[in-house]
């Protein structure tokens, strides 16, 4: 469901209902390109076949931003712009000036942006009240902090207002992450095949293990002689499996069951959609309260 996720807390209200939450995303509901509009963004219904904007299973809220642009190849606007160019100075005798240039980029720009084609992004998100943590969490589905932005800046403009702040501890993940990798963190979080490391001097340089086995003696090497762990994959249990890094962003994450679901075609869409979106929750829930305990709480 969620292949990449950043954490906030969420500080102010947020609505009683799926359908006053859907009331709410209205105020900004997607509306495709115009012919002369490079973009827009707005909210759409996550579930199939559902008219709300939004879906409310067992505590859990899914929303959905779809980002629409039009693509207009910059190459296509300077080879017109060639032509035009050539036509001007075989009429006027002479070079167009920059301010001229600059018109007749502008007039092929307006005459090809309502031709260009059409291109959309969805990201997903959602509100989790947590009885296990007894905190609501709200999470993008992206590991972009400029996509991160713009999804919450829409819900911010559809809700009127938002207060969140980036999920954090007490003791930073940095230490989670060494201790973990050592084998002095939580006995239920097991290191996987990957891992980023960095300079602790802050000079960029940076190594990248994939897919062997990172706590072999030559690898382990590396953190011992002073490069600090940046990422580094993870299994929660049996269930869960992730990319964790010193941001608290989890990438790569893979849900056991969750695959499942997308194959059992009797089921109807929406009823699939709610057992994967169940089963996200529940799961993140028992982390972040794992994540809680093994970091002294939250910041």
């Amino acid at each position: 469901m969620f292949r990449n996720l950043r954490l906030y807390r969420l500080h102010s209200e947020w609505p009683q209902s799926e359908q006053a939450l859907s009331q709410q995303l209205e105020n900004l509901a997607f509306k495709p390109c115009g012919s002369l509009t490079e973009r827009s963004a707005g909210w759409e219904s996550p579930a199939e076949g559902n008219p709300l904007l939004a879906r409310r299973v067992g505590g859990v809220d899914l929303i959905q931003l779809r980002e629409q642009s039009r693509v207009l190849p910059v190459a296509a606007i300077n080879e017109a712009l060639d032509e035009r160019m050539a036509e001007f100075e075989q009429r006027t005798q002479r070079k167009p000036g920059r301010k001229e240039k600059r018109e007749l980029k502008d007039e092929i720009y307006a005459q090809l942006l309502p031709r260009s084609l059409l291109k959309s992004d969805r990201v997903q998100g959602f509100c989790i009240r947590s009885e296990i943590t007894s905190e609501t969490l709200i999470g993008v589905g992206s590991a972009s902090q400029a996509q991160v932005d713009r999804f919450l800046d829409a819900l911010r403009a559809a809700l009127g207002s938002l207060n969140v702040t980036p999920l954090d501890f007490a003791s930073p993940v940095s230490a989670l992450l060494v201790n973990t990798y050592l084998g002095s963190g939580p006995r239920n979080l097991v290191v996987g095949r990957e891992c980023k490391m960095v300079d602790a001097a802050g000079t960029g340089a940076s190594v990248n293990w994939n897919d062997i086995d990172i706590l072999d003696g030559s690898v382990r090497r590396h953190v011992r002689d002073g490069l600090k762990i940046d990422r580094l994959a993870l299994s929660y249990g049996e269930v869960m499996s992730f990319v964790l890094d010193q941001q608290m962003v989890l990438r790569k994450i893979r849900i056991s069951g969750d695959e499942l679901s997308d194959d059992t075609e009797e089921e109807e869409p929406l009823a699939r959609l709610d057992a994967r979106l169940v089963l996200f929750a529940g799961t993140l829930s028992r982390l972040m309260l794992g994540l809680k305990q093994a970091l002294g709480g939250y910041a």
